[in-house]
């Protein structure tokens, strides 16, 4: 029957800053990103299924994607763990969606925690292929799976 790939689109909105970079993005900058989670697999044979013919419903990788990420990142401030403590505390005074993650918060290094998330949620019989994470209409990163 051969693999099939099926692909979900979702949007959310972030904030970060590039810790000691030597540009513009230093600074805080948000961007309304735009995901794509591709899964790999054979469709479900059995015919007493409801679900046969399907690799995964849509709502399932909605489901896991929502709870494990975009409900994390969305609306959040996002630094590295090399940020200034009293900056971090000043930030967390004001605000309550602050997250410190022990990497530079590229859409690159983005993808590579989105993959380690989502590689332990889905079921057995489902791999993650790619992510693509637009950061502008003209601007995104990809990771892929190497299968």
């Amino acid at each position: 029957m051969g693999r099939i790939q099926i692909t979900k689109i979702f949007h959310f909105e972030m904030a970060h800053a590039l810790e000691g970079y030597d540009g513009l993005c230093q600074n805080i900058h948000g961007h309304s990103y735009k995901l794509r989670v591709t899964v790999t697999g054979t469709p479900l044979e059995d015919y007493k299924s409801p679900k046969n013919g399907m690799l995964i419903d849509f709502s399932d990788i909605k489901r896991i994607v929502e709870q494990s990420i975009i409900s994390k990142y969305d609306h959040a401030l996002v630094l590295n763990n090399k940020t200034d403590t009293t900056t971090v505390n000043l930030l967390r005074n004001h605000y309550s969606r602050i997250m410190i993650v022990n990497f530079q918060p590229t859409s690159e290094q983005m993808l590579i925690e989105f993959a380690n998330i989502l590689q332990d949620l889905l079921p057995s019989n489902i791999s993650l292929y790619s992510l693509r994470l637009d950061e502008t209409d003209t601007s995104y990163a990809e990771w892929f799976n190497s299968l």
